[in-house]
């Protein structure tokens, strides 16, 4: 009988884009009230949720064949894992996010020696006690199970080690980054034993390659339009393509169709270049994977 690959989602704040990453990516994950099991439909797929936290301590003991987790919970558990694939997405923003050290405004501490005797408040305990151990900064860290923002602001802390993706909620608590521990993304992972089976790390590999080229498909469009002749190299000029564009001659005529994949950000720069240069009907167009 064909196994089954055991897949942890992560649960929590990460669960929907991840939902949504997968959807693109060809996998439709349903998840039906309190269940922890999702449905999934690909019957070579078991699906999980799991707390991120505790994702690569799951997959480490083979409860879980694979997971998506951040890179920061594999270093804060120093779980033994393979890290098949990073995948730069959030529910913010497509880039890595910061574990950042902060302290109040009108704090004197202005970098991390002078944190010495101070109270730390986070819930990445572990990797930032070894963070000021290889320092030689005896700091005391305290675990927080939320709302790490407010443990300074009520003088619970001296200073906080806390995750951000543009740094507002921490500004909005009146407080300033004075130190960048570490940037950390969503991995999937896997088990060292899982890969070793042929039809499992088959599965894992078709996995990160989807997911990858969903997301460069969320950062890239298609453009088309027509040109003609006497246009065609001021136009091509213009075109920051992958590979070269597609040229086709069209039907008894003197004009050309053109078809090129490009960054999403460039476009709204691009299009009024491209109708100045002698462009006609432009059409931009979504890409759902790119690989």
């Amino acid at each position: 009988m064909k196994q089954r690959l055991k897949l942890g989602i992560p649960k929590g704040s990460l669960q929907s884009a991840t939902i949504a990453l997968f959807k693109r990516s060809g996998w439709k994950i349903n998840v039906n009230g309190r269940s922890y099991f999702p449905e999934i439909n690909d019957d070579s797929i078991e699906c999980a949720i799991c707390r991120a936290q505790e994702m690569s301590r799951y997959v480490e003991k083979g409860t879980l064949d694979a997971g998506l987790t951040g890179k920061d919970w594999i270093a804060e558990n120093g779980s033994d894992v393979r890290v098949v694939e990073d995948l730069i997405y959030s529910k913010v923003s497509a880039r890595p996010a910061r574990w950042v050290l902060a302290v109040p405004y009108d704090s004197g501490i202005e970098k991390i020696e002078d944190l010495e005797g101070c109270k730390i408040a986070t819930e990445l305990l572990k990797f930032t006690e070894r963070f000021f151990a290889e320092r030689n900064i005896n700091v005391t860290v305290e675990f927080s199970w939320g709302a790490t923002e407010a443990k300074v602001v009520s003088g619970l802390a001296d200073a906080i080690v806390e995750v951000t993706e543009t740094g507002s909620t921490i500004k909005a608590h009146g407080l300033r980054i004075i130190h960048e521990l570490m940037l950390t993304n969503t991995q999937l992972i896997v088990n060292h034993d899982a890969w070793k089976d042929a039809e499992k790390r088959t599965k894992v590999e078709q996995i990160a390659l989807l997911l990858k080229g969903a997301l460069l498909g969320e950062k890239l469009v298609g453009l088309k339009m027509n040109v003609p002749e006497k246009q065609i190299e001021a136009v091509v000029a213009l075109l920051p393509s992958l590979n070269a564009p597609t040229v086709a001659h069209l039907y008894n005529s003197n004009w050309f169709s053109i078809e090129i994949v490009v960054d999403s950000g460039v476009v709204r720069d691009l299009i009024p270049q491209l109708l100045k240069a002698g462009a006609e009907g432009i059409i931009e167009y979504p890409l759902n994977k790119v690989v």
